[in-house]
């Protein structure tokens, strides 16, 4: 809703004046809006970038989701948690993806990283825990 009224206000509507909220509705009855579409959309790009489900849980309730459309796109995240967390490390270079091994202090760093992604400390510190080029095949 408050994209719409920003857009609207964006481009300088001049027109009559009509309740965003009206046109939403008209356009989720055309099937023009489908906010189910969009989470799942959002939560895979997220996904492939490596973000967890923390992260993309957040993201989706702050761009207004609702619980039944976040309840149904959870299961999907949970079932790609180690797949983005590998995704996040290969991108940081943490644990399997490191060039070179790491003392505590920066396995750390690297743990809490992982963790500001919306990855669970478990599978944070098991990643992080792996020695360049170790296989990273576990499940949490």
């Amino acid at each position: 809703m408050t994209y719409l009224v920003r857009k609207i206000r964006e481009r300088g509507w001049e027109g009559a004046l009509r309740d965003p909220a009206e046109i939403a509705e008209k356009f989720a009855e055309l099937g023009y809006i489908d906010d189910r579409a969009f989470g799942e959309a959002r939560a895979a790009a997220m996904g492939r970038r490596g973000l967890g489900e923390r992260r993309v849980s957040g993201a989706l309730r702050q761009a207004g989701l609702d619980e039944a459309d976040s309840a149904a796109i959870a299961p999907g995240m949970a079932d790609r948690a180690l797949e983005t967390a590998l995704a996040f490390a290969r991108r940081r270079r943490i644990g399997p993806f490191a060039l070179a091994p790491v003392d505590r202090p920066q396995r750390e760093k690297h743990i809490a990283a992982m963790i500001r992604g919306g990855h669970s400390f478990s599978m944070a510190r098991m990643i992080a825990n792996l020695l360049p080029g170790e296989s990273p095949s576990f499940d949490e």
